[in-house]
């Protein structure tokens, strides 16, 4: 697959990423949360399962396909998102309906450190100390869309993980405690 292909999926990806954690927020603004969370509720785990393999099959594509060489906050970013797939799959597996609480903590400082790395690539001088000189976090390695980049990826991701995780904790059916296997439900 040529990476200009690859590149052109994943800044698709992150703009209905941001469309939706729009239409999540918007959603809880108008005091739909409880409404969006009984639709999406049951699945939102496995959700945000999808988007960390994406992001990580990205992360890893970019890096060793692409031979886009990762900065130190790319490193915090991925320390931040890879865990997500195990923690996540191990969830939806055994119905852990408590896995925002440590998903929520793990995207939402993937976000962070996004939100710094993306500052830093508009703004060189912010990175000052941030990075390595021989790999600083200021290159720009593209720009889909003219504005969509590796980190801007890393926080459309970081941030629908944390808003699919957020919502789900608001599902009705989360509220119940998990019965054990074999107790009627």
């Amino acid at each position: 697959m040529a990476l200009e292909s690859v590149i052109r999926f994943y800044g698709i990806l992150a703009i209905l990423a941001n469309v939706a954690v729009v239409g999540l927020v918007v959603a809880s603004l108008l005091g739909r949360r409880d409404r969006v969370a009984t639709a999406i509720g049951p699945w939102t785990t496995a959700g945000a399962l999808v988007v960390a393999i994406l992001a990580t099959a990205g992360s890893l594509f970019f890096s060793e396909v692409a031979h886009f060489e990762p900065c130190r906050l790319c490193w915090f970013q991925r320390i931040a998102m890879y865990p997500l797939v195990p923690i996540l799959a191990v969830a939806l597996v055994s119905r852990d309906r408590g896995v925002w609480r440590y998903g929520l903590v793990l995207a939402s400082v993937g976000a962070v450190i996004s939100v710094w790395h993306v500052a830093i690539e508009w703004l060189p001088a912010l990175g000052a100390g941030a990075c390595d000189a021989r790999m600083p976090c200021s290159v720009v390695w593209f720009r889909e869309f003219g504005f969509i980049s590796l980190p801007y990826l890393a926080l459309s991701a970081s941030l629908l993980i944390a808003g699919l995780l957020w919502i789900g904790a608001h599902d009705p059916d989360a509220q119940r405690p998990a019965t054990l296997q074999g107790e009627p439900a």
